[in-house]
């Protein structure tokens, strides 16, 4: 099995990667380019690039994962794969933030959903925020390119059960519904894609563009973490970066200096922001960390009365946009409808009640189902998003207060997911919500809502999707870089993530992240390129 493993073969081949926790001694490299992150933005950034001729060096803070550490356990993959081992969230606890820690990112560990950016979405930016060359038909090749790349297309095989009541509970309701994108390759639909995924169908930065920069002479430090950057008038001249340890997470106390004629950050909207506030770049409008947005989530669940086994199976293959743009672009908040799966360590972390009043509740786990909204926030004056800052240590931390505008739209999505279970057959509903009960009709579940608190900690909410912080824009007074990612103030600095979007965008992230660094890397390469 192991040689049909692309980074297997990679390695065998003598790919240029090293695993900095056993780095001994200080070390310095140099490189035409410095990519801080190996995610979406980072590999197809460094892909491009690399192709081009130029050398390239990527670095990452998770360690290198792949087929063989896959082993579809949830519990040692949370703790490997994903930020603070998948207990990070905002500065009050209140919303739990899900996010990849390792070689390709949140594309190892996301459900493979993949949506262009949102026409509405689009329009906006171009018309109001003076991002004019954005516009939906500007942007077509560049989706339709990485749609390519990473195999992306509607999911062929029948849903399983926990997506197609969506579908259901919206035909009868006569809300819209489609099928979604998924990037994979010859997939084996076993439903444990959040924890890496098996069968190596996944087609995340893993097994594309990473592979494709190796190949192409990159070199890949993983289990390195990028401190601060070194600035010498208006140009980076060095990174330094720390070892961490055996463990992933503790520093080995072992520093790389990086140096580059050029910088690209791909560290996340978590990250980036983060990296570039330690640096303490110019930032005459204190933009860095402003302006961040996570899609808040929340979710209700369902008993139903077949068997759904919400574990198995694509995780997302079903959507409605029924209510995502329905009143307008920047009217009440509007939401994406979604799927999520139901594992059983995850659930516990979800599904309400502590002791045997969990025991339960999980017990009915194989009859579960459950809705998610996806709000799309940054739209609105009252949505202004929150603000990443500096811990004590230096890690970055997200703010993020929940505006009435906000609460108002999650008590309607709730309302809305309980409607459309309902009328999928529900025997009962619950908000995921610490006052919520189980409600066994629509009526009842519809008064009960209607009147839980909408609080912090009452309301259970999360987010995987983190974006903005180091907003794209034409004028420094309101952005950290322009159109192409390119910093306003430094000039060797480009920014290829999430980061950048100017506002949330109404869909799941990856292929617009995608897109966005592949027109700016091919910009940012036409600009670097080895003469001759």
């Amino acid at each position: 099995m192991s040689m049909n493993d692309p980074i297997a073969r990679g390695l065998a081949a003598g790919w240029n990667i090293t695993d900095a926790s056993k780095l001994t001694e200080d070390r310095t490299v140099e490189a035409d380019v410095v990519v801080v992150g190996t995610g979406a933005g980072g590999g197809t950034t460094a892909e491009i690039l690399a192709r081009q001729g130029l050398s390239v060096i990527l670095l990452e803070e998770g360690r290198l994962y792949y087929q063989k550490d896959f082993q579809m356990d949830e519990l040692t993959s949370y703790a490997n794969l994903y930020q603070e081992g998948m207990s990070r969230a905002t500065a009050d606890g209140a919303i739990a933030i899900l996010q990849g820690r390792c070689v390709g990112g949140s594309t190892t560990v996301n459900w493979t959903s993949s949506f262009r950016t949102p026409a509405e979405t689009l329009n906006y930016w171009s018309q109001n925020l003076g991002l004019s060359e954005l516009t939906p038909d500007a942007m077509a090749p560049w989706f339709e390119g990485r749609e390519q790349r990473h195999n992306m297309s509607p999911w062929q095989t029948p849903p399983n059960l926990n997506n197609d009541l969506l579908r259901q509970g919206c035909e009868k309701l006569g809300y819209s519904w489609q099928v979604i994108p998924r990037n994979v390759k010859g997939c084996w639909n076993s439903g444990y894609c959040g924890v890496g995924c098996p069968t190596n169908a996944k087609q995340g930065a893993l097994l594309t563009t990473i592979p494709g920069a190796l190949d192409h002479n990159a070199q890949l430090f993983h289990g390195l973490r990028a401190d601060r950057m070194v600035r010498n008038q208006d140009r980076i001249d060095h990174l330094l970066a720390s070892a961490m340890g055996a463990d992933g997470v503790t520093p080995s106390g072992i520093t790389v200096t990086l140096k580059a004629k050029h910088f690209v950050v791909a560290a996340s909207a978590i990250g980036t922001p983060g990296l570039l506030l330690r640096s303490q770049l110019p930032d005459p409008f204190q933009r860095v960390g402003k302006r961040s947005f996570i899609h808040p989530v929340n979710a209700t669940v369902a008993r139903m009365p077949a068997k759904t086994d919400p574990f198995y199976g694509a995780p997302q293959s079903i959507y409605s946009d029924e209510f995502n743009f329905k009143e307008g672009t920047d009217g009440p908040v509007g939401y994406k409808l979604e799927v999520p799966p139901l594992h059983p360590a995850m659930a516990a972390g979800v599904v309400a009640g502590h002791g045997q009043q969990q025991r339960d509740n999980l017990g009915q786990l194989p009859w579960m189902q459950s809705v998610i909204a996806l709000l799309r926030d940054g739209f609105h004056p009252d949505s202004p998003g929150g603000t990443v800052s500096l811990r004590d240590d230096g890690s970055p931390m997200l703010d993020y207060p929940i505006t009435d505008y906000l609460w108002q739209g999650l008590k309607k999505a709730y309302l809305t997911m309980a409607e459309i279970q309902f009328a999928a057959g529900a025997e009962a509903v619950q908000a995921v919500h610490l006052d919520s009960g189980w409600y066994t009709r629509w009526s009842e579940a519809k008064t009960a809502i209607s009147n839980l608190p909408m609080k912090p900690h009452r309301v259970r909410l999360f987010t995987a999707h983190q974006m903005g912080g180091c907003s794209m824009g034409h004028d420094p007074a309101t952005s950290v870089v322009n159109g192409f990612g390119e910093h306003h103030h430094i000039s060797n600095l480009n920014v290829h993530d999430a980061s950048v979007f100017p506002t949330s965008i109404g869909a799941n992230p990856q292929l617009s992240v995608y897109a966005l660094a592949a027109r700016n890397s091919t910009r940012l390469a036409q600009k670097l390129a080895p003469s001759g």
